[in-house]
């Protein structure tokens, strides 16, 4: 072999060195914690967008909007793009996004109870506590003191840190006697060092200041779906009317808890619409529950499909991204999903769960089966917090599509 031909095999070799080198620092430039705690280090998103580039394909929606910056000013159209991203991307960035804000090991348990069950006058068609529907749940009286007090005890010494109560009434009108009763169960169970939350229907601005006063952490009022699809689930209630009752919370110091149920017949379109909802109100929700229908014989959506778990996944993935400091909650149909599928909902950014063997009147999973999942997974229980917005408001007065209308909010 010729003296040329070894200094061009030569050359080949070094050039090939050099590029696999480069290679290497490129790949370990990825991985910092420049911006984030050691612990909770996020991927370089600059230096992988030049590697997604070079793969030939364009960033996804979901990366693009992944920087954990609260915005008030989403459009339905950056949603809907972010939700449909391929999956992998999305569950990717909803972490992302998630341990940018969060422990990503910490989840919060929380009980709820129903403290008045059955007969309730709506008409929402998944609920089995509709008088409108025959169903097994028969309207009960409110429960006594007692046994709300005990409840909330074992729950706290079960790991919750959250106790919701929750009763079937459109409203609180006429019931003086029970919410009195309520508003010395909120003082109680705050006075054990737990969260406490209410779903007691409408309220009004002194109800809501009573509950200020005795101590509620949040207040949860559902938007249940989208503005355009509610009319097929409810018509007891306007959707407007919802919106309202939420902001009477707001005003009132007390921290919002509102989202909505996944499986009721709606369109994709009309999941990205309550989350549009959510996301441009003047201060995003507390928490976000993110509930799958559990169809319950009798209602007239008995016949509906069980929720697939990547329709779980899109939705809170694309919740932690557009709500970046929201709690979001995996709530009801938990129960029909595996270990292995609730580790993909915790890895898009849920960091709540409801324990107990009941949500309200619909079946839950076993205490037991949850301590087992947070040892296989490495999960944390996550201690309570009494922070009134842990989502920062928007500015005053800035125009918002938060129900609907355009207008301002003072």
């Amino acid at each position: 072999m010729s003296f040329t031909s070894l200094r061009s095999l030569s050359t080949r070799a070094i050039q090939i060195s050099n590029t696999k080198k480069n290679l290497l620092q490129s790949s370990t430039r990825l991985y910092t914690a420049a911006s984030t705690p050691a612990k909770f280090a996020t991927i370089d998103e600059s230096a992988r967008a030049q590697k997604q580039i070079a793969f030939g394909r364009e960033l996804s929606a979901a990366a693009n909007n992944a920087h954990g910056e609260l915005r008030f000013d989403w459009k339905k159209e950056e949603i809907d793009a972010i939700y449909h991203s391929p999956i992998m991307e999305l569950l990717y960035h909803g972490a992302n996004v998630h341990r940018i804000h969060f422990d990503p090991l910490a989840v919060q348990q929380c009980t709820l109870l129903s403290i008045k069950t059955g007969g309730c006058s709506e008409d929402c068609k998944y609920c089995p506590q509709s008088s409108s529907y025959s169903t097994v749940v028969k309207a009960q009286k409110m429960l006594d003191t007692g046994e709300v007090l005990d409840a909330a005890r074992a729950a706290k010494a079960a790991g919750s840190t959250r106790f919701c109560m929750g009763a079937a009434w459109r409203d609180l009108a006429g019931r003086k006697s029970n919410f009195k009763k309520i508003v010395g169960f909120v003082k109680e169970i705050r006075a054990m060092d737990m969260e406490v939350c209410c779903t007691l229907g409408m309220l009004n601005d002194e109800q809501a200041g009573q509950l200020k006063n005795a101590g509620l952490t949040a207040y949860n009022h559902n938007l249940d779906t989208s503005r355009e699809y509610y009319p097929k689930i409810i018509t007891t209630r306007s959707y407007d009317e919802r919106l309202e009752t939420i902001s009477k919370v707001r005003e009132a110091g007390i921290s919002v808890c509102s989202g909505g149920i996944i499986g009721l017949g709606e369109t994709d379109t009309d999941r990205v619409g309550m989350l549009h909802t959510l996301s441009t109100m003047p201060a995003h929700p507390e928490s976000v529950p993110v509930n799958a229908l559990l169809a319950v014989e009798g209602t007239p959506l008995e016949k509906q499909e069980p929720v697939k778990v990547w329709d779980m996944v899109r939705m809170i993935a694309t919740a932690r991204i557009v709500m970046p400091k929201t709690m979001i909650r995996l709530s009801a149909g938990r129960v029909r999903f595996t270990e292995p599928e609730q580790a993909l909902c915790f890895m898009a950014g849920a960091n709540s769960i409801f324990t107990g063997d009941k949500l309200l009147t619909t079946p839950n999973n076993k205490f037991n089966a949850d301590q087992q999942m947070f040892d296989t997974l490495g999960l944390v229980p996550k201690a309570a917090s009494f922070k009134v917005d842990l989502a920062a408001e928007s500015p005053v007065n800035e125009k918002k599509e938060c129900c609907g209308h355009d207008h301002a909010h003072a």
